[in-house]
């Protein structure tokens, strides 16, 4: 019986071993046969025949006449071949070098200034302290009529310090910051790192279960909010672990002292213990230096609930460096931000201008369309930052004298739409756009750097090994890299929409990729065996489009793209297409389902709080903007849409209501194929669409 027993046991390890050597002879089939059938037969012969005809030629003339004029003959003919076969890469390399190699300029100057942090292992409190050594009593922060120091700031950071380590809070603890949009906000966070905390920034727009889901999920011992929040706070305490303490700032103005205005002190009283704790000596942060954990910011919860990124002081110093450098941002620029600083754009790329570069930083607690510009010649600023919808807010203010009449230069962010680009640099003369594209938690960030109207960043062409990013080929519907016989990903090609990818490299902390405080979540946005076997990057999950010459465009999120009519639908072109022809209201479209019909019709959730919304010119406009295949199938008429609090818009809790007026108390329409006009739509039509009696 053994006996058999290790007959059988060998003939399993032959098994084995015989599947393990078809397995590998079938992957190396396949490399083969992929290696076949990806050259270029054609070139191929056509540069074998070209090199024969130079040879004979060089030999002919050597023959004949002597060897400088067979040189001669060789750089003629060569130069005769590169321009007939090469002519269309020379057309780009002449239009694009002075991007491509201005911005290499750039990129050398980023990792320069990376390098020098990372020898120092320098965090973020020794970063800013070099700054507040060379100018202490310039302007870090302006908000309202107050005018915050470099040197105000660090010092309050510091009594922070020594505030929270009264408290027990050392290195390795998670302290998280939930505060307005004023020069504290940062201060508060960089005195809670400077102890080797990692600091949470909470969006202020949650509350409830959002709000208990962000304190948990990043596993907080400490919560310093403000006080405007305190209602929120009182909401969910019994639901909080009890473990977690909480300390409530009221924020007063500059220079008020504590006698001109009465707090109630308690025991989460946080400004009364920073009045009563002097500020810390200045000493290197107890942190893990360059690469380690700085803060936890939140993604803006457009598909559920939030999640934390990891930010490590070289990532922040990568994002704010590489806008500061590619956006042709000076030291001596006062930078407008109205952005919420819970969020990587204002949080790390503006105050990291201040932080790291020493700018000047002009804040609002609230963005205001109005407001923008008149609060940009107020405080003289040079630069300002915007992100999502804001420029089309701005745009849609009626006209003023005042215009133009601020110094803003450059205007930089993320999201600005192609369709209010021209008018709204037009209208506020504007000499440069610094558009810019990266996931807070991602490992890559691309910039618009010479003013290519719409795009937000571009792939060099001639020299694309630099930086590497790259667009490949995925399904749209899905997000899933479409793969080779390989099993490997495919580049996408000039004009073909991809999705885009920033290659993984551990080693480097600029490529390197920190995801998420959830592992798993992490996971999810990496793809693997991109270009090599065993390679990986951090897939972005944004369709974008590459030109000829590189320029990127975004197109849409995966997921958002719907089918319909056998068509493609991209839900940002038709909500920037509505919104354009309806005078700038706020549009989201999405995809929903109708029984027994393939694919999914397009919705549009549209802002008409005062009734002015004039059907027939909206569908005679779409008409002519749309093909008829991505006109909406129906319309959500509603009194405001919901956003994240970086002017985002939310449309995933929409697409699951879909178009039932049972559940939904906005009025819906939908565009009847006859007379093409939209007709209210009620209980009953909603059966007969349901049955097919209505067909759509």
């Amino acid at each position: 019986m053994s006996n058999v027993g290790g007959v059988d046991n060998n003939m399993n390890k032959t098994d084995v071993n015989d599947q393990k050597i078809k397995q590998s002879v079938d992957v190396e089939k396949g490399r083969i046969e992929y290696l076949a059938s990806s050259v270029p037969w054609s070139k191929v012969m056509v540069i074998v025949v070209a090199i024969c005809v130079l040879l004979a030629a060089c030999a002919t003339t050597w023959v004949f006449q002597d060897w400088q004029t067979s040189l001669q003959v060789f750089a003629i003919i060569f130069v005769v071949y590169v321009i007939l076969f090469y002519w269309r890469w020379l057309w780009v390399a002449l239009r694009t070098a002075k991007r491509d190699f201005s911005a290499l300029y750039c990129y050398l100057k980023i990792l320069s200034l990376t390098r020098s942090f990372s020898k120092k292992n320098f965090s973020m409190p020794e970063i800013f302290h070099n700054v507040v050594l060379r100018h202490p009593d310039k302007a870090c922060f302006l908000y309202e009529d107050e005018t915050w120091t470099f040197k105000q700031i660090e010092d309050f950071s510091l009594r922070v310090s020594a505030a929270l380590k009264s408290k027990g809070v050392k290195r390795g603890d998670t302290v998280a910051v939930m505060a307005g949009n004023y020069p504290e906000m940062p201060a508060l966070w960089l005195g809670a790192t400077r102890l080797g905390a990692v600091a949470p920034l909470i969006n202020t727009n949650q509350t409830g279960n959002t709000l208990l889901h962000s304190i948990n999920v990043a596993k907080c011992n400490l919560v310093i909010y403000c006080s405007e929040f305190d209602d929120a706070f009182q909401e969910i305490q019994k639901e909080l672990d009890s473990s977690i303490k909480l300390l409530k700032f009221t924020r007063r103005p500059l220079n008020v002292s504590s006698d001109a205005v009465k707090v109630v002190e308690d025991s989460n009283d946080f400004t009364g213990l920073l009045e009563n704790t002097s500020p810390a000596a200045w000493t290197p942060s107890d942190s893990d230096g360059f690469n380690g954990k700085l803060l936890y910011i939140y993604t803006s919860g457009t598909t559920g609930l939030p999640k934390a990124a990891v930010i490590s002081p070289s990532r922040m110093v990568f994002m704010a460096s590489g806008v500061h450098y590619l956006g042709g941002l000076s030291p001596k620029d006062v930078i407008y931000c109205p952005m919420p600083l819970y969020h990587s754009a204002g949080g790390c790329i503006t105050v990291g201008q201040a932080f790291i570069f020493g700018c000047t930083v002009a804040l609002r607690n609230k963005f205001s369309a109005s407001a923008y510009f008149p609060d940009c010649i107020k405080f003289n600023a040079t630069a300002a930052h915007y992100i999502g919808e804001m420029c089309r807010y701005i745009l849609a203010t009626p006209a003023k004298p005042t215009d133009k009449q601020h110094k803003v230069r450059t205007v930089y962010g993320n999201g600005m739409r192609p369709t209010v680009w021209t008018d709204f640099v037009n209208r506020f003369n504007i000499k440069k756009v610094v558009e810019f594209y990266g996931a807070t938690e991602g490992n890559a960030n691309i910039v618009n750097i010479d003013n290519k109207t719409g795009a937000i960043g571009f792939i060099s062409r001639i020299i694309p090994a630099v930086y590497p990013i790259a667009i490949i080929k995925v399904d749209e519907h899905t997000g899933e890299p479409i793969r080779n016989s390989r099993g490997l990903c495919q580049l996408a090609k000039a004009n073909e929409p991809g999705v885009f990818i920033g290659k993984i490299n551990p080693s480097n902390p600029s490529r390197a990729f920190l995801g998420y405080v959830d592992k798993q979540a992490s996971e999810k946005k990496i793809v693997r065996d991109v270009f090599k076997h065993g390679d990986s990057a951090f897939i972005s999950g944004d369709i974008l489009t590459a030109d000829e010459l590189g320029y990127l465009y975004f197109r849409d999120r995966t997921g958002d793209t719907f089918r319909w009519r056998g068509e493609n639908v991209s839900t940002t072109e038709v909500e920037a297409a509505i919104s354009r022809v309806a005078d700038q209201r706020d549009a989201v479209v999405y995809g929903v389902e109708i029984p027994n019909t393939e694919g999914r019709a397009g919705m549009c959730g549209i802002v008409d709080a005062d009734g002015s919304l004039d059907f027939e010119r909206l569908v005679k406009d779409m008409a002519r903007d749309l093909p008829k295949y991505a006109r909406p199938v129906f319309l959500r008429v509603m009194g405001s849409l919901d956003m994240t609090g970086t002017f985002k818009l939310k449309k995933v809790d929409l697409q699951k209501e879909g178009y039932d007026p049972t559940i939904i108390k906005d009025k819906i329409y939908y565009l009847d194929p006859k007379s093409e006009k939209y007709i209210s739509l009620g209980p009953e039509e909603y059966e007969k669409i349901k049955t097919g009696q209505i067909r759509l």
